[in-house]
């Protein structure tokens, strides 16, 4: 059994990199008006209906926040940004045909998005030919940036693709240390929704929860588009586990949990990022008291880089909350806008005429302190911030329980 330990990271800044301020600080010093007039358009492509939309408008209420901050403070002298968001509702075919018509507007220079990593799937190579820069706020697959094997050969994939969210490379190990050491769980039952994301989180989770000399007593996948999970429930009942982990999302995960527990097995579900949200507890029941989620960073209530961040966007009068990927969801787009600014300071104030490849290269030594902490991009893309929070159900609440990274 090898052990693991739980630490906090430091973000190493890239050299020569733009050391600037989220939440609308910016540089002071004049650059020339000749783009006095320019509009530069943000996409944001998420589920905006249907039943991840919980998440979707809370990443695009946060990445027009993040834009209205650029107007108001002039954070691009003579650039205006605007905000155009398209709905995927979490299918590949729609996101693919966003990605599309997002390169066809030119004044797009980046995008914020997707949520799924399957989505984000079927947008890359689109956004890649147009060398048009993505960022997105929330996916977690570690293919995306670093291949299909990944874990013996790492190549970056994407030069257009970066994101603010730490991957399920460290986000499955580090629940499965959680659960096996603190938790103090030996035996789990492993299931997931056969998607790009579950899939690959419960892969990580399961070898690492091996690995620390855990049993996986079952596995199973789910169809996504079923909400009658009986028979798995007593699956999961039969085979003595003392905890469920599952790799998909919270419109599955909450009648999930419910289902396992009306079967008799009073055990916690333990899942994701994707399941980090009020509506599983909505659907789970009040019998998800102990379930488990892992997110990306620290909560953002408790950072003080986030003071600003959550005060401006109860002040805007969203209707949604900006929920699990808000802060993210700021940060991409400000490092869009900071790329942007690069661009612009580099060429006499001006928007040169290959600004989409201009600001998709500037955005690999984009650095700020951000909503998150620290905004930095390693050789492949992803963010440098690997922190991560385990959250339990108590009184019918997320509550954080531990904040840390993975670092084995």
């Amino acid at each position: 059994m090898r052990q693991r330990s739980l630490v906090i990271l430091t973000s190493v800044l890239t050299t020569g990199a733009l050391t600037l301020t989220a939440c609308g600080s910016r540089d002071n010093s004049k650059s020339s008006s000749d783009s006095s007039g320019t509009t530069v358009t943000i996409g944001v492509d998420a589920p905006l209906t249907g039943d991840l939309s919980a998440l979707g408008l809370g990443i695009k209420n946060s990445a027009d926040l993040a834009v209205k901050t650029a107007n108001k403070t002039k954070a691009v002298d003579g650039v205006t940004f605007k905000l155009v968001a398209k709905d995927d509702q979490a299918q590949a075919s729609s996101g693919q045909q966003n990605a599309s018509a997002l390169v066809a507007d030119k004044s797009v220079l980046g995008v914020v998005g997707p949520l799924n990593s399957s989505v984000a799937q079927s947008m890359q190579k689109v956004f890649d030919a147009a060398k048009l820069v993505e960022v997105s706020p929330a996916n977690t697959s570690p293919d995306l940036t670093q291949g299909a094997d990944w874990q013996t050969k790492k190549v970056r994939q994407f030069k257009s693709y970066f994101r603010t969210a730490t991957t399920d490379a460290i986000q499955g190990p580090f629940a499965a240390e959680y659960i096996y050491t603190t938790a103090k769980k030996k035996k789990v039952f492993v299931i997931d929704d056969k998607k790009t994301y579950g899939a690959g989180l419960a892969a990580t989770f399961t070898e690492e929860f091996k690995k620390l000399g855990g049993t996986v007593v079952g596995t199973q996948h789910i169809n996504p588009d079923t909400k009658d999970f009986s028979s798995v429930a007593t699956q999961v009942k039969n085979s003595g586990a003392e905890a469920v982990y599952y790799g998909g999302e919270y419109p599955q995960a909450g009648p999930l949990s419910k289902q396992i527990k009306a079967a008799g097995a009073n055990i916690p579900l333990a899942g994701g990022d994707g399941i980090f949200d009020p509506t599983f507890i909505k659907l789970a029941g009040p019998n998800s008291t102990g379930d488990l989620a892992t997110s990306v960073g620290a909560p953002v209530e408790t950072l003080d880089s986030a003071k600003k961040f959550v005060a401006d966007y109860k002040a805007a009068g969203y209707s949604e909350e900006y929920g699990a990927y808000g802060g993210y969801s700021y940060d991409s787009a400000w490092a869009i806008i900071q790329a942007v600014k690069s661009v612009v300071d580099a060429n006499n104030g001006k928007l040169p005429s290959d600004a989409r490849a201009k600001v998709t290269a500037a955005m690999q030594n984009v650095s700020f302190d951000g909503v998150t902490g620290k905004v930095s991009f390693d050789e492949f893309g992803d963010a440098t911030n690997k922190q991560l929070t385990v959250y339990a159900v108590k009184n019918g609440a997320w509550a954080a329980v531990k904040s840390g990274t993975f670092s084995g």
